[in-house]
């Protein structure tokens, strides 16, 4: 299938720019390079996998394949000025998919579908409605502003990261090489990306680190202007 390099060439080059962009200093040039890097990566690596999924029938892998389109072009408009229109996006109709995904497979006596159990489809409903009350509570408020836009961008932009490596150290296991091929191993970078998210919530939400950015961000651009 043609469309399969692509979509692993794109996942491999999302993985390692998310890493970097994770762990890069917030707002500066190494950031925003990784982080446009991941994002077109992401946008790909989705769209082929949905439609690789849709040509064999794999209705989880087309959830995921859409969370992640969704969750990385979210993140992304976050911090990018939003017309009408883009503040209308939301997922909401993927939810009642992904539970029914979820009763059909714990109803079915194996607890899975497609080999994904029932318990992760359930898990990316929780996650997509998160996400859909969070767009109503920002169009309500036309829009965020501070350190919950900030928090907003960067728990989508990590959820995204988390699709891409559990895919891949976990769905993809068997393509590892069977030294490395061990469960504990491989979980570390696969599930690493969530322990990151938790990471930046609770860092840009309840401590003082948003409001020292704010003052830092525009002394380091004068400073890199004069230089």
């Amino acid at each position: 299938m043609t469309l399969l390099p692509i979509h692993i060439i794109a996942g491999s080059i999302a993985i390692v720019a998310g890493f970097v962009s994770v762990f890069a200093v917030k707002g500066l040039k190494l950031h925003r390079q990784s982080g446009m890097i991941f994002v077109y990566s992401m946008v790909v690596l989705s769209l082929t996998g949905a439609v690789i999924a849709t040509l064999k029938h794999q209705t989880p892998n087309i959830i995921g394949g859409s969370l992640a389109f969704y969750m990385v072009t979210t993140a992304f408009l976050t911090v990018r000025p939003r017309d009408q229109w883009s503040r209308w996006i939301d997922t909401g109709v993927r939810l009642p998919a992904a539970i029914k995904i979820g009763i059909d497979a714990v109803n079915g006596g194996t607890g899975k579908t497609n080999g994904v159990p029932a318990g992760m489809m359930f898990f990316f409903a929780a996650v997509v409605l998160l996400a859909a009350l969070g767009d109503v509570r920002m169009m309500m408020a036309g829009g965020l502003q501070g350190a919950h836009r900030v928090a907003r961008h960067l728990w989508r932009m990590c959820f995204s990261l988390f699709i891409a490596s559990g895919s891949f150290f976990l769905g993809q296991a068997k393509v590892i090489p069977r030294p490395i091929r061990i469960l504990p191993l491989l979980a570390i970078p696969a599930l690493l990306p969530l322990v990151l998210l938790l990471y930046w919530l609770a860092r840009v939400l309840f401590t003082r680190w948003y409001q020292h950015r704010a003052l830092v961000a525009p002394l380091s651009r004068t400073a890199v202007t004069n230089n």
